[in-house]
């Protein structure tokens, strides 16, 4: 009697199990879709660095010397023109006095060989009259003329070592005055790199000279950040641009890009090759009140570099490949009367969660977006089964 029991339940469950296999069948597969709209999308590229100035200007020295008195100190605000700090003039003055005298003993120099010019040149002409009345030789006649000769290139020679004097003169007045060194623009000492006593170095080919102190212009500040190079073919100098500031977070800082690199550097990021990425430079102009913003704050940006209005879209995730007469097409599943079919689409520009669709669909069309797992081995004229709360949404 147990043994008929046992059978009975066993041929109750194959039946069971029959019975959905069918119900499954006849139903289909459980699928999530959403209705193909029009809508408007934006497509951005992100990238990361930093807040800088837009002018900032590193102040160094087109002189050596020691540093004799500092006016200024990190954080003070200063004008265009306001003093910096004092380079020691003494060298540079005695400089400038030794030019000087030079100068004057070469004018003195010159009037008196002005005066031996204007001798030896009433000489010349008495001495051509009397030669031509028989009343000298030859002879003296060419020693007037070489006198003459003479005093005209030592006056030339004089008039020339007057310009090199006054040269001379005006470098070492140029030098004297660079010995002080004044704001070239209205800002904030954003760092001072020397004291007193110290000595400031020229730049060389081989060798850079002494920042001496930065001077920002803190009213107006940009965010340059890095863009993958996968990106930057898409960003454009105009484009606009939201950056975001890790100092800030419930804050947004609106701007425009107004620089991108031409130059790539290497990104600390691997590729699959293993390989460095590289990412291009950015500048982006902020807009409003920076006020608050200080350069070095890490920052994000995220550029706007199309936008598409009232178009179809369909979430990104829907998008498949499936080999179309042996070739990968991309495309999406629609629902058509209880069947999948799979459409082959012209994609346009991609938003944050969808992407335009240019052609293969048309408004209304119910795309099948999930799950993931069923999406990924779906096949064209499978029987699909959209779940009740699913059509009553699509309804709304």
């Amino acid at each position: 009697m147990k043994k008929i029991i046992w059978l009975a339940a066993a041929l109750g469950l194959v039946i069971l199990v029959i019975l959905l296999n069918v119900k499954k069948s006849e139903s289909g597969i459980k699928v999530r879709t959403k209705k193909v709209k029009k809508t408007s999308l934006v497509s951005v590229v992100e990238g990361t660095g930093e807040i800088k100035p837009t002018k900032n200007v590193e102040i160094s020295s087109d002189i050596s010397g020691k540093i004799v008195r500092i006016g200024v100190k990190e954080g003070d605000r200063v004008k265009r023109g306001q003093f910096l700090l004092q380079i020691d003039p003494s060298m540079y003055k005695a400089e400038l006095e030794s030019a000087l005298a030079s100068l004057k003993a070469t004018e003195a120099q010159l009037i008196q060989s002005e005066t031996a010019y204007e001798i030896s040149k009433k000489n010349y002409e008495r001495a051509k009259i009397l030669f031509s009345r028989g009343i000298i030789s030859q002879e003296e006649l060419l020693k007037a003329e070489a006198d003459f000769k003479s005093s005209l290139s030592a006056l030339k020679a004089l008039r020339f070592r007057i310009k090199q004097n006054q040269a001379q003169v005006k470098s070492a007045r140029e030098k004297l005055k660079k010995t002080t060194i004044v704001s070239p623009v209205n800002g904030v000492v954003t760092s001072l790199n020397v004291e007193e006593g110290e000595v400031a170095i020229i730049g060389t080919m081989n060798n850079p000279g002494t920042i001496l102190l930065t001077v920002a212009d803190l009213s107006r500040m940009q965010a340059e950040v890095w863009v993958d190079e996968t990106d930057i073919v898409k960003v454009r100098e105009g484009q606009k641009a939201t950056v975001e500031v890790d100092a800030f977070p419930e804050e947004k800082f609106h701007g425009t890009v107004t620089e991108v690199g031409s130059s790539p550097q290497q990104s600390n990021t691997l590729t699959s090759s293993q390989e460095q990425a590289k990412e291009y430079k950015v500048v982006i102009v902020l807009k409003g009140d920076v006020t608050r913003l200080k350069p070095g704050l890490t920052a994000t940006a995220t550029i706007e570099v199309a936008r598409a209005e009232n178009v179809l879209a369909v979430p990104i995730s829907s998008l498949v490949v499936r080999k179309i007469k042996e070739k990968e097409r991309e495309g999406v599943f629609v629902v058509e009367k209880g069947v999948a079919r799979f459409r082959p689409v012209e994609k346009g520009i991609m938003g944050e969660m969808e992407v335009e669709i240019k052609s293969g669909l048309k408004e209304g069309d119910l795309v099948i977006v999930g799950p993931f797992k069923v999406l990924r081995v779906l096949q064209d004229g499978q029987r699909v089964e959209v779940s009740r709360r699913e059509r009553n949404r699509e309804k709304k």
